[in-house]
């Protein structure tokens, strides 16, 4: 590499590091807060990621769907449900989504995929943070698990290198790169549930296969991510954050795990 291209790398990588802080900073900033400074910023996510979906997907009224989107997360919010079956609802009717997404080409279809999708973001992260006892250190957890997969896997990856775990979907992504995110993701979030409860050994077991799961939801809906944009023919979800493409871009991982989490949290109250 020439020492323009260097300097080109570095710069780079200056400006993805210092917007990860700020969206890190504001995110960790109103999940502290909780409520409706919590709530808000997340249907305010779920408008922009239906947006960026609207306009990879159908390239038509993605502003209009948006806006519309984030207004349907706030109304839905008051719903006489609880939030744990509006999340369980969500969880579902997003992996359905994902799932239709697939196979399907009628852009009505996929629109209205990307609908069940984004508001995930709106409905379930704030049931998350609100359940009773635990809603920190549950968002806390999904926090660790998805951030320290990401991270291990990049750099284990680069390390590692080996063979591709699917080159037709992700060309950079390797085997050993998703195992060593997978074994890091999976200790850091049984750290952080140690760290909120710290009587954790007894349930040690199930926190591991918890955490494990929601690691490889999370490479899963990277993954998903991935094969989306490239039937669309797109690099970035958008432009929106500087040096990182879109939020859907840098959301992928954590969709899966909210919807993992949600249909949890919905399961765990049915059974009481």
């Amino acid at each position: 590499m020439n020492a323009g291209g260097a300097s080109a790398g570095a710069s780079e990588l200056r400006l993805r590091v210092i917007s990860a802080l700020v969206l890190a900073a504001v995110i960790l900033g109103v999940t502290l807060l909780g409520g409706w400074p919590f709530r808000l910023i997340w249907t305010a996510v779920a408008g922009v990621v239906a947006y960026e979906w609207l306009a990879m997907v159908s390239r038509r009224n993605a502003v209009a769907g948006g806006i519309g989107v984030g207004l349907a997360g706030l109304a839905l919010g008051f719903l006489p449900l609880s939030g744990a079956a509006l999340a369980g609802v969500a969880a579902l009717a997003g992996l359905i989504g994902a799932v239709v997404t697939v196979q399907a080409s009628n852009q009505r279809v996929l629109e209205a995929c990307g609908v069940a999708y984004a508001l995930c973001f709106a409905l379930v992260t704030p049931a998350l943070r609100e359940t009773q006892g635990m809603g920190l250190a549950l968002i806390i957890w999904t926090f660790a698990v998805v951030w320290l997969t990401d991270i291990a896997a990049y750099f284990t990856g680069r390390a590692l290198g080996g063979p591709k775990l699917l080159p037709r979907v992700s060309p950079k992504k390797t085997w050993s790169g998703a195992l060593g995110g997978a074994l890091t993701g999976t200790l850091g979030g049984t750290a952080v549930w140690a760290f909120f409860f710290p009587g954790l050994p007894s349930g040690l077991w199930p926190v591991l296969a918890v955490s494990l799961a929601a690691s490889a939801a999370s490479q899963a809906g990277d993954l998903f991510e991935s094969s989306i944009k490239r039937r669309f023919g797109a690099k970035d979800s958008s432009h929106l954050i500087p040096g990182h493409g879109g939020f859907l871009d840098r959301l992928d991982g954590y969709w899966a795990v909210l919807a993992f989490a949600g249909l949890l949290l919905y399961l765990a109250r049915l059974g009481h």
